[in-house]
Formats: C-alpha cells, sequence, structure tokens
C-alpha cells in the first residue's frame, strides 16, 4: 500500500478546498458529511485524517480495516463503502457505523445477525451497468421493506455514477428522486472527480478518497 504522501498541513488544506467546492455546487459543507476514504491506504492515514478534522473514514477491504480500528479514537464514524462478502461481515460489524453498499437482502440478514438495528444504505445500480454492485432502482422500494423486516435502519441509498458528466448527473437526479419517493433521508453519492455535481443534485454524504490523499497503488482500488 502506498502511504499518503502528504504532511498534516496539506491535508487540512485539502479538506478545506473539498468544503469550498461543496459551497461552490450549492451544498452546506456542515451538512453533507464528508467520508475520507482510508482503503488502499497505509494505517498512517488514519490519524492525519482525524488531525485534518475527519470525522466519517470509509473501508471496504475487511484485513485492512480491522489494522486501521484501532488507531482511530472514539468519536470516528466507520462507513463501509465496498461490496462485502456475507462471510466478512463478523470481522467488522462491531465498528461500522453505517453500511453504504447493501445490495441483497442475504447480506442485510448477515448484518442484522451480527449488528441488530444497523444503520444501512440500499445501493442502486442507476447506471445499469453488470459490472457495478448494486440493486436496480425497481428492486429498491422491496429490498428497503425487507431490511426493515430484518431490523435494520435503513437511512437512504447510495450509488456509482458512470464517468461521463451528463450520464452521471441524470443517474444522480434519479437516485434523489427514488429516495425522496421511499421518503429516505440520505443520498450517498459522489466521489472525488464527480462530487461537484453529486452535490448540485442532492447528496447529503459524498465518498472522497484521492482529492483528500492523492493517488493510491494500482489495483488498490
Amino acid at each position: 500500500m502506498r502511504p499518503p504522501g502528504v504532511d498534516p498541513d496539506e491535508l487540512a488544506r485539502r479538506v478545506g478546498l473539498l468544503r469550498d467546492r461543496i459551497e461552490a455546487a450549492g451544498g452546506d459543507p456542515e451538512r453533507v458529511t464528508v467520508v475520507g476514504v482510508t482503503k488502499g491506504f497505509s494505517a498512517e492515514v488514519v490519524p492525519l485524517a482525524v488531525g485534518a478534522g475527519l470525522v466519517d473514514l470509509g473501508e471496504s477491504y475487511a484485513q485492512e480495516a480491522v489494522g486501521k480500528f484501532p488507531l482511530a479514537p472514539d468519536g470516528v464514524r466507520w462507513h463501509w463503502i465496498g461490496r462485502m462478502q456475507r462471510n466478512k461481515v463478523r470481522q467488522v460489524a462491531d465498528r461500522v457505523a453505517l453500511w453504504h453498499s447493501v445490495d441483497r437482502r442475504s447480506l442485510g440478514v448477515e448484518i442484522a445477525r451480527r449488528a441488530p438495528g444497523a444503520a444501512v444504505l440500499v445501493q442502486v445500480n442507476t447506471s445499469g451497468e453488470e459490472t457495478k454492485g448494486g440493486c436496480a432502482s425497481a428492486d429498491a422500494p422491496g429490498l428497503v421493506a425487507d431490511l426493515r423486516a430484518e431490523g435494520l435502519e435503513v437511512r437512504g441509498l447510495m450509488t456509482i455514477a458512470a464517468p461521463d458528466p451528463d450520464a452521471a448527473r441524470v443517474e444522480f437526479r434519479a437516485l434523489r428522486g427514488l429516495a425522496d419517493d421511499l421518503g429516505l433521508a440520505e443520498r450517498s453519492m459522489g466521489m472525488s472527480e464527480d462530487l461537484d455535481l453529486a452535490v448540485a443534485e442532492g447528496a447529503t454524504i459524498v465518498r472522497i478518497g484521492t482529492a483528500l490523499f492523492g493517488p493510491r497503488t494500482p489495483g488498490r482500488g
């Protein structure tokens, strides 16, 4: 894994620039949650991120996550942002504050078993690309109902948009509309490259890695 290669002052500057981008896109920096995506970076990034004022951190590799959890002080909220295998849930269930990528009932059943009442987001495949995770938009209402029946707290929806800006805008707008229809407050959408579009279309959570910590080692997400 690549160390972040950024000193604390530089990281704090990048956090400030990120909040400026959110405001310029029409969002409220105090209301849009910035998840600092530490996946794929060495463990030293955790105290740096916390020192720069980030309290929400995101992981998607179980083995990495369990090594980073002890480095975060109380008050840090860990987000699970990537695909999750059911047999890995037990390794991280006691530390995850919000699961972003719940795309099937069976995963929800396992999360409910390991962390009863956990807060989750339903991942929706707004692009229709087979390589991306997420349930179909038409299946989201049923999955929300299934997860609630398991005792989980469904807070909102999440998506990963296509790289084309025009397509991404349509997808973000569709996710917001679907969340509104379902009465869900949270919309996790937007990453380093497209957060401006996502915020303009109503993102309440953005997941930011490279804009904060720099490029990852190839093959590490």
